[in-house]
């Protein structure tokens, strides 16, 4: 059994072409599809956060009000940028969200990604400290989150508080107990990876990574993934880690399918520089008829080493387009691979 979910980017466009012209339209559409695949039986709907771009960015008011139309289905992101984010006020945003939605947050943070603007997060009002990368500033950031998820007391009470305090140093509130083991970090590279490992946190591993070795994608992010697990035993947690990867497949059902997806351009890795000095290695995407799909999936060491796969859905073409898709994937192709 494997755990499926989405993930969407929630680009947005006034173009005639897209289904998702606005800000409002990303987002009430983002909430629908969380709906229709928690309806369709997925596990989990998983959201990317990017600044000065026209996607989805502020998480936190999305995820509530998807946890407050579903039930059961895992909410997420994948990934939140620790570069510009307040982890104090970032634990009481997720602590919320969490208990709105019953304990169902999955949040996935990193150091995020090339951004659309030169140092983003100095308009954010954040600076790395002296001496230190803005790749530092990020998992200092997430080290204190991890810290104050605990539930912990470490603020000096005011002896005449507007209001009564219980015993003692006070937390963050509201605290979400569980949450703390629902954090998973993006990792580009074995060694975030195996540093993730010893904070305790999960792994996620996305459609790209360091080209470490030369070898293809899914040989690599299945390294990382033996590298994490390895990490984690040595560090001594008592409870299993989980992993997840992302990919974008599409099994070629009907017409729309094979206008969209079928010409077959994107079945190889790519390389590219993610910066200036990091190349990086760019998963290839899988889009055939389910029969072929079935078996060029079972190929993929890294799909078989995760116990969470998410779906990157073409949101902009629509919320009932995106719902066939993952039904598909649901119906068509996992239960030939044991997924379900």
């Amino acid at each position: 059994m494997k755990k499926i979910g989405f993930l969407s980017f929630g680009h947005w466009t006034p173009s005639p072409q897209s289904q998702t012209r606005s800000a409002s339209d990303a987002l009430l559409q983002s909430i629908d599809l969380a709906v229709a695949a928690e309806e369709l039986g997925a596990d989990g709907a998983y959201f990317r956060v990017h600044h000065f771009a026209r996607q989805l960015a502020s998480p936190f008011p999305l995820l509530a009000a998807v946890g407050a139309r579903t039930r059961r289905i895992e909410i997420g992101t994948a990934v939140i940028d620790m570069r510009y984010e307040n982890p104090l006020y970032m634990a009481e945003d997720a602590g919320a969200a969490d208990i709105i939605a019953g304990g169902r947050l999955q949040l996935g943070i990193s150091r995020g990604s090339p951004e659309q603007v030169i140092d983003g997060w100095r308009y954010f009002g954040y600076e790395p400290a002296e001496g230190q990368t803005d790749s530092d500033m990020g998992r200092r950031h997430a080290e204190v989150l991890l810290e104050v998820l605990r539930g912990q007391g470490f603020a000096q009470p005011n002896p005449r508080p507007m209001f009564p305090n219980p015993p003692g140093q006070l937390r963050i509130e509201p605290h979400s107990e569980g949450l703390r083991d629902r954090i998973w970090w993006g990792a580009a590279s074995n060694a975030t990876a195996v540093w993730a490992a010893t904070l305790g946190m999960n792994l996620q591993s996305s459609t790209l990574k360091n080209d470490e070795s030369g070898l293809p994608f899914h040989i690599q992010q299945a390294e990382q993934i033996r590298a994490f697990r390895d990490a984690w035993k040595s560090a001594g947690h008592t409870r299993e880690p989980r992993v997840s990867v992302s990919r974008s497949i599409f099994a070629l059902i009907d017409d729309r399918d094979r206008a969209y997806f079928g010409r077959g351009n994107q079945n190889e890795d790519n390389i590219g520089y993610i910066d200036e000095k990091t190349r990086a290695i760019f998963g290839r995407s899988y889009a055939a008829e389910p029969d072929i799909l079935v078996q060029e999936l079972m190929k993929d060491e890294a799909i078989a080493a995760a116990d969470t796969l998410l779906l990157t859905v073409p949101n902009q073409l629509g919320v009932d387009y995106n719902a066939h898709v993952i039904e598909a994937i649901l119906t068509h192709v996992a239960p030939a691979l044991g997924w379900r």
